[in-house]
Parts: C-alpha cells; sequence; structure tokens
C-alpha cells in the first residue's frame, strides 16, 4: 500500500468513525426541551464521551507500542456502533444517554489516537508531520459531518435515524481498518507492563510543553463544538427572528467543520515555516482576545454572529495539527505510543470537563437565555488561550535549565 492510500483510507475511517460523536451537541437545544435537561445536565452528556476518552486512552494508546494499533482500532469501532445503536434505541433521558454517550468516549479512545498510530507505524515517507496533520484534520471533517447528518437526518426522518446510522458508520470503518497489512510496532519487545512507559513520558519537558498546550486547546475546543449550536440557537432568538434563518445552526457547524480542517492543514503549515512553539503562543493569544469578544455577538446581525463563528472556529484550529505533530516529534520513537497515551488523556481530560464548566457558569450567571451568562462563560474560556502559551514556555525554560544544569 502506498502512503497517500494509507493516508486516505485512515482518514476516510476517521471521518466515519466520527459520525456520531458531534450528534448531541448538533441537537443539545432539542434534547434540552425534550429531556428537560438543565445546563449544566446537557453539559455532563456533551462533556462524558471526552472524558471517557481521557479514562481509556492511556491504556489503550500505551498498548499500542507492544500490539499491532490495527486491532484496538476495529473493535473500538465497533464499540462506537453499539454506543450509538444504543442511543438510537434504548436512550429516553439523562441517565440512559449518560450511558451511551460514556460508551462513545471509550469508542473514540480506542480509534482517534489509535488510528494515529496506525498511521505513523505503517508511513514510509518524508515529512511525516504532514501525514499527522492530514490525519488529525479528518477529526474536523468527522465533526462537520456529524452535524450536517444530525441537522438533516433528523428534520428528515428524527434523532433515532441519526444515531443508527453513525452505528452503520462506524462498521463501514471497522471494514477499511482491518483491512490494512500488519505490521509489528517498534516497541513490541519491550517490558511488558502496560503503563510502565508512563514516567518516562513526563520527565520528557519537551513533550509535556506541547501536551499541556494541546489540553488548553482541547479545553477551548471541545466547549465551543457542544456548545455552538446552543450559541447560535440563542442568538437567533435574541434577534426576535420569527423562523430559523439560512443557515441553520447545525449547518453553520458543519461549514465550521470544515473551515477547522483546512485550518488545521494551514496552521501546521505556518509553524514549519515560523517555528512550532512561536506559531502556537501567537495562535493561542489571538484565539482568547477573539473568546473575550464573541460572547457579546448576538447582539449582532445573524450573517455577523455565523462569520464571527467561523473566524473563532479557524483560530482555534489553526494549532490543532501542530500541538500533536511536536509531541510526536519530540517523543522517544520506543515510547511513541504512550507519549500519545498522555496527550490523548490530558487532551481529552480537558475536552470532558470544559463543556460541563461551561453549562454549569451559564446555570449560576443567568440561564442560557440571558446574554451576560454567555458573555461570562466566553470570558472564563479566553483563560485557556493564555494557558497554552504558558505551558511553551515553562517548558522551554526547563529544557534550557536541564541543559545548563548537566
Amino acid at each position: 500500500m502506498t502512503s497517500r492510500s494509507l493516508i486516505r483510507a485512515m482518514c476516510l475511517a476517521e471521518i466515519l468513525t466520527m459520525t456520531g460523536v458531534f450528534a448531541f451537541p448538533a441537537l443539545l437545544p432539542s434534547f434540552v426541551q425534550e429531556w428537560g435537561l438543565s445546563n449544566a445536565e446537557a453539559g455532563w452528556l456533551a462533556g462524558i464521551s471526552f472524558a471517557a476518552y481521557a479514562l481509556g486512552a492511556p491504556p489503550l494508546l500505551t498498548a499500542t507500542d507492544r500490539i499491532d494499533a490495527r486491532r484496538i482500532y476495529v473493535a473500538g469501532a465497533v464499540v462506537t456502533a453499539l454506543s450509538s445503536a444504543g442511543f438510537a434505541w434504548l436512550a429516553s433521558g439523562f441517565a440512559s444517554g449518560f450511558v451511551f454517550r460514556l460508551l462513545a468516549g471509550l469508542g473514540l479512545a480506542a480509534t482517534y489516537m489509535p488510528g494515529l498510530k496506525v498511521l505513523v507505524d505503517r508511513y514510509r515517507g518524508e515529512r511525516q508531520s504532514r501525514a499527522v496533520a492530514f490525519y488529525t484534520s479528518s477529526f474536523s471533517l468527522g465533526t462537520a459531518a456529524s452535524f450536517f447528518l444530525a441537522g438533516e437526518v433528523t428534520a428528515l426522518f428524527g434523532w433515532q435515524a441519526t444515531f443508527a446510522a453513525a452505528a452503520l458508520a462506524a462498521v463501514g470503518a471497522a471494514v477499511v481498518v482491518v483491512r490494512l497489512p500488519a505490521v509489528r510496532p517498534a516497541a513490541a519487545t519491550a517490558a511488558p507492563t502496560r503503563l510502565a512507559g508512563l514516567p518516562a513520558v513526563f520527565a520528557n519537558r519537551g513533550a509535556m510543553a506541547y501536551v499541556l498546550a494541546y489540553g488548553a486547546h482541547c479545553w477551548e475546543l471541545f466547549v465551543w463544538r457542544s456548545w455552538m449550536v446552543a450559541f447560535l440557537t440563542f442568538g437567533i432568538g435574541a434577534l426576535g427572528l420569527a423562523h430559523v434563518p439560512w443557515p441553520a445552526p447545525t449547518t453553520v457547524a458543519m461549514v465550521s467543520g470544515l473551515v477547522a480542517m483546512a485550518a488545521s492543514i494551514g496552521g501546521n503549515e505556518l509553524a514549519e515555516r515560523m517555528g512550532r512553539k512561536r506559531a502556537v503562543a501567537g495562535i493561542m493569544a489571538a484565539t482568547a482576545v477573539c473568546a473575550l469578544t464573541i460572547g457579546l455577538a448576538p447582539g449582532l446581525t445573524y450573517p455577523a454572529l455565523v462569520i464571527a463563528s467561523l473566524v473563532y472556529t479557524a483560530l482555534i484550529m489553526l494549532d490543532s495539527a501542530t500541538l500533536t505533530a511536536g509531541a510526536v516529534a519530540v517523543a522517544e520513537p520506543g515510547r511513541r505510543g504512550a507519549t500519545m497515551a498522555v496527550h490523548a488523556a490530558i487532551g481529552f481530560g480537558c475536552a470532558g470537563i470544559g463543556p460541563v464548566v461551561f453549562g454549569l457558569v451559564l446555570d449560576r450567571a443567568g440561564g442560557a437565555d440571558d446574554a451576560f451568562a454567555w458573555w461570562i462563560a466566553f470570558a472564563l474560556l479566553a483563560l485557556a488561550g493564555v494557558i497554552g502559551p504558558l505551558a511553551l514556555t515553562l517548558g522551554r525554560l526547563r529544557e534550557r535549565v536541564s541543559r545548563d544544569g548537566g
């Protein structure tokens, strides 16, 4: 299999497994009404998948240093299919929805970053960072597909059909990946202790700087993806519009996924020219400024609100592939899986907590119908944009001190 064919296969599989991931956030306003959810409960249902991802990623990704990641990926795709099918036919409220959203997170843990390991273990060619950028950017294309599927299929057949279609897509992903050639991981002869490589990863200051910055990035990104449709819906209500204008909030969210993919790839190319840490620091600072202002956007016209949302998405995603490529580049060759495990656990741990905190802030500050509450929530979200550059700066200083001391 050629390198290009490998990249295409893994990007397709990632898009297929992603189709159900953002179906709930896409329909969040409808579930709030149908199931009588508070903003905090809605945040839990939006975020629990990513919290489950954070718990499942370390053992699963560390295992990819010893066994072929393809096996883990295929099992994860099956779990993803079961979670979507279960949500379609059995979910009826917060408790049951919570169980299937948690299961979806475990499926994502076994597919997203293990899928990257499937790719890098088989990739033979120059500029591996570009292959990583294409794969991680396919997460955004899958996000776009998830929002689009949720909006269009639900409008025609109901939300149950949306999750049933996502289950079928995950089965398709398993078929794509199971056909790839088997490989033996570079660290397959290492000590069998599952998490033995994690202390060495935490001692790698260069890798941990990228990991912590990725955590800040994921907090911001997944809060925005979880609450974007609800925010746009609030904006429509604040303008007193009798009908949902074009483009509908789910369509805007779908377009934002395409914008995110382009921004992620473009951001990686920019970082290769400017230097990763310098590019990331500037991007995250700009994102923080945008977060401070977007909370005021519902007072604008709907087209202006849509444009502001897409600009914010682009800024958030400019450093996404760069942070992951940076962590992979500075990881020790025999501990790539362990490094990606820590990277994913911290990143998606923040992704799981962020939507819940955002919902709690909305509840405490006045509710989802209060413009000031939205601004307060976004103002606190802007803090994530400050943490990333700080982590990279401290990591660089610690590396310098370590070299001088040695």
